[in-house]
Order: C-alpha cells, then sequence, then structure tokens
C-alpha cells in the first residue's frame, strides 16, 4: 500500500511543478503588442531639432483685396435684369445685369455721326482731286481736304472707344459684366430698380478667392515676436481639424487705436473653396531658434498625475513607458530635457492604449 501512495505523491508533485512553471512563464513573457495593433500604431524617431517658439493669435479670413473688384455701372437708368444672387460664382465677361439708360442712345448717335462725318470727308477728298487733275483748284486743297479725312477718323476712333466702353452691342440696354472669375461677395441692385447716373456707389464686388488672406490681430506686447516669413498654422470654426499652411508675408507696422493691436497677414492657397472671407480664424505662428534639443511630435506625450511619459518601442514584445522631462512644446513637436535618447523609436498613436496596458 505504501509503494502504491508514493507514486501517486510524485505524480501530483509534477503536476504541480508544471503549472508553476507554465505560471511564470505567462508571467515573464509580459505585455505583447498584437499584430492587428501594430498595423495601426504609428511610430517616430527622437531627433534633433531646432527649437521653435510657437504663439497664437486671432484674426479673420479675408478676401485677397488684389483680386477684389468693385462694379459701378457707367450709366444711368431702369434696370431690367439681375441675373446673379450674393454668393455666386461667375465667370470673366459673364452678364451681371442690364440697364436700359438713354445714355447709350448719345453714345450710338456720336458713331453714326462720326461714320457720316468721314464719308463726307473721304467724298470731299475724292472731289478735291479730281478738280486738281483737271487743273480747277490747288494742291492745297488737297491737303485741306486730306487733313479733313484724318479728323474725321480720330473722331470716329475716339466715338467707337467710348462705345467699347460702355459695352454698346444692342439698342440702349447696358450689359454689366464680371470683369473676373470669382464670387459675388457684394450686391446692391434688383430688378426695376431706377439708377441715376451719378451715382456713386457700386452695384457688384466680385471677389477671386483662389486665394485669400488670413489677417491676424497682435497685441502691442507680442509685435516683437513677429517676423517677416514666419511659418504660419491657420484654422478656422468651419473646419476646426483642418489645418491650413502659409507664411507672414507682410506686417503692417500701424497700430489700431481702437484695438491697440497691429496686423499681419498670411496668404493662404484657397483652391478647395473651404476658406470663407469673413469667417474667424486662429493663426499660429512659430519661429526657429540657434539651438537644438531632443524633438518627439507631441502628439505622443502622455500627461498622467502631473508627469509627462512617452511609450518607446523596440519590439511587439519589448514596450517600455519612460517618464520625460520638457524643455518646450508647441503644436506640432515637444523637445525633450531629459527621459529619452536619440535614435529611439515613441509610440504616436494608440500609445494611450499602450499605456494603460502596460500599468495595468
Amino acid at each position: 500500500m505504501q509503494k502504491i501512495i508514493i507514486p501517486i505523491i510524485l505524480a501530483i508533485s509534477l503536476i504541480s511543478c508544471s503549472k508553476k512553471e507554465e505560471i511564470v512563464k505567462e508571467e515573464t513573457k509580459g505585455f505583447e503588442l498584437s499584430q492587428t495593433m501594430l498595423k495601426s500604431t504609428t511610430f517616430a524617431k527622437v531627433e534633433k531639432k531646432f527649437i521653435e517658439d510657437e504663439y497664437s493669435f486671432y484674426g479673420k479670413i479675408s478676401a485677397d483685396k488684389n483680386t477684389y473688384i468693385d462694379i459701378f455701372p457707367l450709366v444711368g437708368g431702369n434696370v431690367l435684369s439681375v441675373n446673379v444672387e450674393l454668393g455666386d460664382y461667375v465667370h470673366k465677361g459673364q452678364v451681371l445685369a442690364t440697364i436700359r439708360s438713354t445714355e447709350l442712345a448719345e453714345v450710338q448717335k456720336d458713331v453714326s455721326d462720326a461714320k457720316t462725318d468721314l464719308l463726307v470727308a473721304e467724298n470731299n477728298l475724292r472731289v478735291a482731286k479730281e478738280m486738281y487733275a483737271g487743273k480747277l483748284n490747288t494742291e492745297k486743297d488737297i491737303l485741306e481736304a486730306q487733313g479733313e479725312v484724318q479728323k474725321a477718323k480720330d473722331a470716329l476712333h475716339r466715338s467707337n472707344a467710348v462705345s467699347t466702353v460702355y459695352n454698346v452691342k444692342r439698342g440702349n440696354i447696358y450689359s454689366v459684366i464680371s470683369p473676373i472669375n470669382g464670387y459675388i461677395v457684394h450686391k446692391d441692385i434688383n430688378k426695376d430698380m431706377e439708377l441715376r447716373s451719378d451715382r456713386s456707389e457700386n452695384i457688384f464686388d466680385v471677389a477671386n478667392t483662389k486665394n485669400v488672406w488670413a489677417i491676424m490681430n497682435v497685441n502691442e506686447a507680442d509685435i516683437d515676436k513677429i517676423n517677416l516669413g514666419m511659418k504660419a498654422q491657420v484654422s478656422t470654426l468651419s473646419y476646426p481639424d483642418k489645418v491650413f499652411f502659409g507664411k507672414i508675408d507682410k506686417v503692417f507696422k500701424i497700430i489700431d487705436p481702437d484695438t491697440n493691436s497691429m496686423q499681419a497677414r498670411v496668404v493662404l492657397d484657397n483652391s478647395q473653396g473651404l476658406l470663407i472671407p469673413e469667417s474667424k480664424a486662429t493663426i499660429r505662428v512659430s519661429s526657429a531658434e540657434n539651438e537644438t534639443a531632443l524633438a518627439i511630435p507631441s502628439s505622443a506625450v502622455i500627461f498622467d498625475d502631473n508627469r509627462y511619459f512617452v511609450v518607446v518601442y523596440k519590439s511587439q514584445t519589448d514596450i517600455k513607458v519612460k517618464e520625460i522631462k520638457i524643455l518646450k512644446q508647441n503644436t506640432e513637436n515637444t523637445y525633450v530635457a531629459s527621459g529619452l535618447a536619440e535614435g529611439e523609436t515613441v509610440v504616436t498613436n494608440n500609445q494611450l492604449l499602450i499605456y494603460r496596458s502596460l500599468n495595468n
């Protein structure tokens, strides 16, 4: 009986040892990044970069004033039609409105009279030449007739130029034409309106918004931080997750007494039409210092318990959390004073999930 018990005890002991070894193996295995998560995880190298200072300012989007056209009516009269509305996109040469005007009748009359005068002058020259051939007048008479022909031609040229300016094409109808491609950003005309010939206000504004301006307001205390050529990142309330990039290309060296601020301008590409004039904007500008420091993307930094951490990746089974000390930080980069070495790899997304898994 005792001989039977001993093998049983040995068997139980071996099973127990085997289970303990499995538990130890599981404990020493540690955290491992799954293949699925690895595919959706991004990384960045720790590298030296010039430290960039970043400042934020508020402002607005404005149409490019170099491609912003005020359209005035050249004649008075009755508005027959208005073919566009505020916000419409128009093409160069497109008819925006038509106006019936008696002033055009005068323009057409001038052209007609000039043509008649030219025909008379040319006929007089022909007669003068015939009479000179018959020795009935002198060479002086021919020269005078030629002078009258030239005067008539000049008068017709002027009348045609005026007719072209007024865009006279048919009867007494004046067409208001768009001079550029762009959007109607101002409209002060309606069908059946009577326009005075001495009107001083414009009836349309057309703005080409392929490029727009971000106008930033700079407080007096921050003027020394702004320089030409500084990189700028612009965001708007309409598209808060989208960033538009540009550079400061003009600084207006004038203080507005009402706001105690100076303005600076950033030119932005707006070929997609997402930036709307007069919309509010946040403009972040940055400039590089002469000093360098280890830098990582700011998206990699985890703030927890009043301290800063990053997840350092070597392999799927070798991932560690490291505490770092921050030297300076902006939207794009975080400059590290200690805690990392150049060339290390940090996780830039999914890092919070990994951080929590490693700390559990």
